[in-house]
């Protein structure tokens, strides 16, 4: 394949940013059949066949390695015609690097590439560079929809006055099919939760434009009415576009504003902790008539109000619907006990995780849809693991992560738009492809990305030193809040450091490759914390939180001094917000204090609790802090244990994975063999739980309840499974007054 991408210019004339162009392309197909459509562009495009919708896109990627999409329909003989409306950004953005504007198509039908014929047109209605999203998005839409041509995506159009496409060459690596399921769509219609007439109070209209939105009035107790508003709140917070047909009159305004939460009972069109001005927001100029109102690029936001300027009684709505972007449907995976909160904390988790999946799995689908290394290699890939049997997202964001290393090898920390590179990130991107190997027996990956592994490691040698890894490393993240040791280097990067060296030996193991240099560096790095455990020894509050919990999952402690460490994260947990209200409370990035604790990091901390016999304890930490996340009706997960960051972060799930791995006892090891999972059952105080486990083709159905005699735990499977018993002591004491009862088709 020789692709030959095309653009509305040729590279001679310059390109300004944030501007639209419409394609049109014409082709015929001999005769009736399947007809496959591979698409590729530089920018966000929505595309149309015969009028319909037929995809959106790119998915994020890297120059040299470019995907596209495929979608295939059953076409009739004759012409055809398919359009793409197309923005050039023109900026970088979380998603993409700024590339030379391109749009590719190739349409094929029963393995003969099509002829197409292209036009196109500069769309004039939209006002360029009003307002950026944000720093990390692209720009708000600003358009006279009067000046766009009517109907332009369909076939009867006359496009006799557009121009010729003109082919250019980029320089763009072989290009490959999407190697994930393309993102779905979901069509919601809730009902208006808020309605009244609406005046004008402040500024011109783009001076503002967001301001202007929040300060009209929407009572009109005083002020005559200039126009109508509708609130509605879509349940949770999605990544999605509103799609409304209205009855207005020519040059009616028509604004939507999106937010995660209501600011005094309104929607703000700001995006808190945006690291820049923000504008949560879209405009139009109506045609007049019947319109469909239908934004080209998606926005985050649980709650979406609509402001429309005309006089009231000639505003009708006739159809109100938003159309949402997501990769996940409906769980394979489930969980129930007898505890109502545990249950909706679960899927609480399951629904974050869903408003964060698109073509990557993002930290977040309002601030910024940034594809973070710590995102996927951690929570994220394990909340997936429980609900779903596909996890494509995450190889290929562990992919994409080695694909944009820097020089010296380190793998990037956000990709592969707005690089950015820490090193916690790096090293739990090494954990993380081991990680992916146990939960898919994906090996494959495992060779394809050692090269990127040692490079990465490589990269961290030349930063060791006799005190630990140097500060002179890119952005050592932790934990917010998280407050360094003191000395001359950070204990906590140097537990995340050993853990990675630890697993490296475990990948070169698996893929028969000589590991002695890594269980050399793991040893040095090994010896040098415990000497820095042994001169804090008994100073729990030194040591520190992080460090503490990082120490124990890596056994530096045994009996009395594990016991000990245990008991010191207990109270560190129970002093901190949510569990003791007076407790200082992580406000902003900026606000570290040793007497915090985050739901990210409780991913590492409750897991050594559980395996020491501290699952009640756990699940009150659940019913407590992430109840507490819950109030308010809350519906997806607050980034951090205050309300003024992102309210849809699926980093702060870890209870779904948690619930499910130990109170139904499997936990995946694939890395052994095809459905193999060992077995660790910590059901606390519950007296009873059923769920499910995805498989390739099915799930693990696990029911439990507990009796006098014991807990009666039964399973079903509906293809062979096998089970190890490396069990820690609480785990062993269970089993002993367990009866199994095996159904299906287990060994």
């Amino acid at each position: 394949m020789s692709p030959v991408p095309g653009w509305w210019c040729d590279d001679a004339q310059p390109v300004e940013a944030d501007i639209y162009v419409g394609f049109r392309g014409a082709f015929e197909l001999p005769v009736a059949g399947e007809v496959e459509f591979r698409l590729l562009g530089a920018s966000w495009y929505v595309a149309w066949l015969e009028g319909e919708f037929l995809a959106e896109g790119p998915a994020r990627f890297r120059v040299g390695f470019p995907e596209y999409q495929t979608v295939t329909r059953r076409l009739p003989a004759g012409k055809h015609l398919l359009a793409a409306h197309v923005h050039h950004e023109g900026v970088c953005t979380r998603m993409l690097q700024i590339i030379s504007p391109f749009l590719f198509c190739q349409i094929d039908a029963d393995g003969n590439e099509l002829p197409i014929t292209w036009k196109c047109a500069r769309l004039e209605g939209y006002k360029p560079r009003v307002r950026r999203i944000n720093d990390q998005f692209g720009w708000i839409e600003w358009c006279n929809t009067r000046k766009l041509p009517a109907n332009w995506q369909a076939a009867d159009f006359d496009d006799a006055s557009w121009n010729a496409a003109v082919a250019v060459r980029r320089k763009l690596g072989e290009l490959k099919p999407l190697s994930i399921a393309g993102p779905r769509h979901f069509v919601h219609a809730p009902a208006p939760v808020a309605h009244g007439p609406l005046a004008e109070v402040f500024g011109y209209g783009p001076d503002n434009p967001a301001a202007r939105f929040f300060l009209r009035d929407l009572v009109c107790r005083e002020l005559p009415a200039q126009g109508a508003w509708r609130r509605y709140d879509l349940g949770r917070v999605r990544l999605m576009r509103p799609r409304f047909v209205l009855d207005v009159p020519t040059d009616a305004v028509v604004e939507f504003a999106y937010s995660e939460s209501l600011s005094h009972g309104r929607v703000a069109p700001w995006i808190p902790l945006s690291a820049s001005d923000s504008c949560n927001f879209d405009h139009y100029v109506a045609r007049g008539g019947v319109q469909e109102f239908f934004p080209l690029t998606p926005k985050g936001g649980r709650y979406v109000e609509v402001h429309v300027l005309a006089p009231p009684e000639q505003i009708r709505f006739v159809k109100e619907e938003f159309v949402e972007r997501g990769y996940f449907d409906a769980p394979q995976g489930l969980l129930q006990c007898d505890d109502p909160l545990l249950e909706r904390i679960w899927t609480t988790g399951i629904e974050t995780l869903r408003g964060c999946a698109e073509d990557a799995l993002t930290d977040n689908p309002t601030r910024e849809r940034g594809q973070w290394a710590g995102d996927v290699a951690t929570v994220g890939m394990e909340i997936a693991a429980v609900g779903y049997s596909d996890l494509r997202l995450f190889r290929r964001a562990l992919v994409q992560c080695a694909q944009c290393a820097r020089a010296d090898g380190m793998v990037a920390g956000l990709c592969p738009g707005g690089v950015i590179y820490l090193a916690t990130y790096a090293l739990q991107w090494v954990t993380g492809c081991v990680r992916h190997w146990e939960l898919t027996g994906d090996r494959a990956l495992l060779a394809e990305l050692f090269p990127a592994a040692e490079r990465n490691l490589s990269a961290f040698e030349n930063f060791l030193t006799a005190d630990g890894l140097s500060d002179k490393l890119d952005w050592a993240f932790v934990d917010w809040g998280y407050v360094r040791n003191d000395g001359p280097s950070d204990m906590a990067v140097n537990l995340h450091y050993l853990a990675a060296l630890r697993d490296m030996g475990r990948w070169c193991a698996a893929l028969g490759r000589p590991a002695g240099r890594y269980h050399d560096l793991e040893g040095r790095v090994r010896t040098l914390l415990q000497g820095w455990f042994a001169s804090h020894a008994g100073s729990w509050p030194q040591i520190g939180y992080h460090r503490a919990v990082l120490g124990v999952a890596l056994g530096f402690f045994r009996e009395q001094t594990e016991r000990d460490c245990v008991a010191f994260i207990k109270a560190h947990q129970l002093d901190c917000f949510p569990n003791n209200p007076a407790a200082p409370r992580l406000s902003d990035p900026n606000a570290n204090h040793p007497r915090l604790i985050t739901p990210y990091f409780a991913h590492y901390a409750l897991p050594p609790l559980i395996e020491r016999g501290e699952m009640d304890f756990a699940l009150d930490q659940y019913r407590c802090c992430w109840g507490w996340a819950l109030e308010g009706g809350r519906t997806t997960w607050l980034e951090v244990f205050d309300t003024r960051w992102s309210h849809c972060h699926q980093w702060a799930g870890c209870p779904t994975w948690q619930l499910s791995r130990y109170l139904l006892g499997l936990h995946a090891r694939f890395d052994l063999g095809h459905n193999h999972f060992s077995w660790n059952f910590q059901p606390g105080s519950i007296r009873s739980a059923r769920g499910a486990l995805p498989l390739a083709d099915g799930v693990i159905a696990v029911e439990w309840e507990r009796s006098p005699a014991g807990v009666h735990y039964r399973l079903q499977t509906p293809q062979p499974i096998w089970i190890h018993e490396t069990l820690s002591q609480p785990a062993r004491e269970v089993k002993d007054k367990l009866a199994f009862v095996w159904k299906g088709s287990a060994p």
